[in-house]
Formats: C-alpha cells, structure tokens, sequence
C-alpha cells in the first residue's frame, strides 16, 4: 500500500530530530484546528524555506540551470538533475517542462531520439530517463559491434595478405 502525502508529513515528522523537531512543531501547531492536513509539497517548502539558506538555494538553482549530462552516464545526470531541480522549481511548472529540460542536458550521443521521444504526449520524466538510459545503452552496444567488427575484419585481412591470398590449407 501507498503512503499518501499527508501520510508522508506524518512519516518524516518522526524522523526529525532537534532544532529540525522543535520547528516542526511550531510549525505543525500554525495550522488551524480542522484545517486539512498538510501536504508533502507544502512540508517540504516550509522546511526548505526555514532550514536551507537563500544563498545555498539560489548557488543549487544556478547548477541546475547549468546542468549537462557531461562525462556522466544517464543514471548520475538523473540522480543531479533530480537532486538540483528541488532548487529550480520555478523553471519546472509542468511535466512537459521537466522531461523538456532533462533532454535539453543530455549528451549529443543521446539527444537526438530523446528530442524525437519528448513529442510524445504521454512522455513524463520517469519513461525519459529509461528512454534516454536504454538509448545510450543501444547506442554503446552498437558502437562497440561496429568496432569489435572492424577489428576482426581487419585483422582478417592482416593475416591473410602474406602468401599471394591464397590459403595454406587449400594446398595453394
């Protein structure tokens, strides 16, 4: 079963410790008797806002609208761009806007079918980065034929230029 948000405020509040305790107790205590519960996004906000200073935020909200996938593979560039983007929210207002910004940092050797893949209306963020990890994969599997074939065709023809072409075992 599947925590809801509300649950997940109530799962973390047991988490924290000290100062972060106490705050959100006070916090907790701002809201009004029967008002709805408060929601994950909301908590997080609220933490952020109290604990990360604006400095940190806003030096993490540059990286990110620097971010390229770089000598990364695709699953660290996820894991940074996932990490950084809790810092540029603001740039990231829908699904679209998310999976478009992923794409724009990946590598040139990925970009190409990621761009292509984007169109797709039903594209979030989790199917572009399987999308975009499976195609580096393909990309380096196929790389990696190609080379492995070239060598072996040219080692072929290495070993067998010496004798005129012709084989030793047919007796020629």
């Amino acid at each position: 079963m599947r925590a809801t948000e509300t649950e997940g405020v109530e799962l973390a509040s047991y988490r924290l410790k000290g100062v972060a305790y106490s705050w959100f107790e006070m916090w907790e205590e701002s809201h009004e008797k029967g008002s709805p519960w408060a929601r994950w996004s909301e908590f997080t906000d609220a933490f952020m806002d109290h604990f990360v200073p604006a400095e940190t935020k806003a030096t993490h909200a540059a990286e990110f609208e620097s971010l390229n996938q770089g000598s990364m593979n695709v699953w660290e560039y996820h894991i940074e761009y996932t990490c950084l983007s809790n810092y540029a929210i603001h740039m990231l207002p829908t699904m679209e806007a998310r999976v478009c910004r992923f794409v724009q940092g990946l590598s040139p050797f990925v970009i190409n079918k990621a761009a292509t893949a984007t169109l797709n209306s039903n594209m979030n963020y989790g199917k572009m980065v399987a999308f975009a990890h499976a195609t580096k994969d393909r990309k380096l599997k196929n790389k990696r034929e190609r080379e492995g074939s070239r060598k072996a065709w040219t080692a072929g023809n290495l070993g067998g230029s010496s004798g005129g072409g012709r084989s030793a075992i047919r007796g020629g």
